[in-house]
């Protein structure tokens, strides 16, 4: 669970991050999340973009991927869900 600190921190790092995944009206599925918990070891953050023809709110398909590859949510605004992970092999961010 992150702090408001690290969230803020996190937050400022992502903003120049690129998008590398669309969840659209496929909605999640088995590869998408094995693509994403490899992302996010490889990454440790990730920026992903919500399509309007999600079939669930944003903030349901949010938590569900979060649980599902084990992240924190750092943030989501718009259609932009920012996930953070620490890599267990080789962590690159360190926290405040």
């Amino acid at each position: 669970m992150l702090n408001s600190t690290q969230r803020a921190f996190l937050r400022k790092m992502a903003q120049t991050l690129t998008p590398i995944f669309q969840i659209g009206k496929n909605g999640l599925s088995e590869n998408l999340i094995m693509q994403v918990n490899d992302a996010l070891e490889a990454h440790e953050l990730v920026k992903i973009t919500l399509l309007n023809t999600i079939p669930d709110e944003k903030k349901s398909i949010a938590s569900e991927l979060a649980n599902a590859v084990e992240a924190d949510i750092v943030h989501l605004i718009g259609n932009k869900l920012t996930l953070y992970k620490p890599s267990k092999e080789n962590p690159t961010i360190v926290l405040p």
